[in-house]
């Protein structure tokens, strides 16, 4: 998340928490997916917060929409990023070479993040190419930094958790009509893993809602065009100062 943090933490204060079962959050037990509400919530009581603007990628995008639902006097303002509430996905099945060029490249990344010849070489022919469109240097400097050790810190339990939820299908469509702060939804056109199309549906469920969606970018699309994505949050807090709580 730093890539909203370190540009965000220079006018605001902000919390960037590791989920349970993830980064420094690590589960040794298994867990739901609600437990991941009753951290937040702990965590905004924990740190003396009343009421916030919370931006979600993804997943967190999600758990941020719950939170909405679930305390909506504590949610000022959303910001879902390449996430949906009733989430599909185009991605294929990955198939052995697929899992060898991503290995390939991840550890040349790791060893020389941005390296254009690995990128070119193994990067475009790799799984990456469903979580970004856009092959930059920047795209995978991210990638070598925070990508590889937030998949290698992510728990069995997490996994699981996530999995299990999955199987039971998720749809929550009907319930964002509730939701009365200003949210904005940001989607990439070439989003395999949760798609444009189910963004969209989801920000036309809520009331209050911005939509921006950009061409030729995928899931990671933060990271693919960072300046562009943070203009345009800044340009969205300063047209909705109450998500702020101003």
């Amino acid at each position: 998340m730093s890539v909203f943090t370190q540009h965000l933490s220079q006018r605001f204060k902000t919390f960037a928490p590791d989920l349970r079962g993830y980064g420094k959050s690590q589960a040794k037990t298994a867990f739901k997916m609600r437990d991941h509400l009753v951290d937040l919530e702990a965590s905004l009581n924990r740190h003396q917060i009343g009421r916030c603007l919370v931006l979600g990628w993804s997943l967190g995008g999600i758990l941020a929409t719950e939170l909405a639902l679930r305390r909506p006097e504590r949610v000022s303002g959303l910001i879902l990023i390449a996430s949906a509430m009733r989430p599909r996905s185009s991605h294929p099945p990955a198939s052995w070479e697929d899992n060898l060029y991503t290995g390939l490249a991840s550890v040349i990344n790791w060893l020389q993040p941005g390296c254009q010849w690995n990128i070119d070489t193994f990067g475009r022919r790799s799984l990456y190419r469903y979580l970004i469109q856009q092959h930059t240097a920047i795209a995978y400097q991210h990638l070598a930094t925070e990508g590889m050790p937030a998949y290698f810190q992510t728990s069995a339990s997490a996994r699981q958790a996530l999995s299990d939820a999955l199987k039971q299908g998720y749809d929550r469509l009907a319930e964002l009509s509730r939701i009365q702060c200003p949210s904005l939804v940001m989607a990439g056109t070439a989003d395999r893993h949760i798609t444009m199309e189910s963004s969209l549906e989801t920000a036309q469920h809520l009331p209050k809602c911005d939509w921006l969606s950009y061409p030729d970018v995928a899931h990671l699309f933060p990271w693919e065009i960072p300046d562009r994505v943070l203009q345009d949050i800044d340009n969205w807090i300063e047209s909705n100062p109450e998500a702020t709580g101003k």
